[in-house]
């Protein structure tokens, strides 16, 4: 089972990434899946989840608005789309797999999802 996030870069404030996130080994289609990040120095937080059938989805109160989290079952992809980026999102961005179909409240609890990828780094600064 392997979970490989891809998209991260150095972009200014206020500009945009889609991060990416690929699964193989196994099909996404039953699990919920969550969007983690972890800055330099700081606890690792959870952004985002969404359910198994992308009907419920749940985010940081900081990103609301500005982040989406989206899934394609066809594809075994998970998104996160990132708009009106600030500095304070600058982070290493993991996707993860809850093995439960719905996302286990709190969804921020990293306990509740068995497997990672390895991250990938934002970066916002002009």
């Amino acid at each position: 089972l392997q979970l490989v996030e891809s998209g991260g870069g150095l972009v200014q404030p206020g500009g945009s990434l889609r991060l990416s996130c690929a699964a193989s080994g196994f099909t996404l289609d039953y699990y919920a899946i969550g969007w983690f990040r972890q800055a330099p120095g700081k606890e690792r937080e959870g952004v985002s989840c969404m359910d198994r059938s992308g009907g419920s989805t749940h985010y940081l109160d900081s990103v609301k608005g500005r982040f989406t989290i989206s899934r394609d079952n066809a594809k075994n992809m998970v998104y996160l789309q990132m708009n009106s980026l600030k500095p304070e999102d600058t982070a290493i961005y993991y996707c993860a797999v809850d093995l439960k179909g719905a996302c286990q409240m709190p969804y921020y609890s990293a306990s509740y999802y068995p497997y990672w990828g390895q991250g990938t780094q934002v970066t916002v600064s002009s």
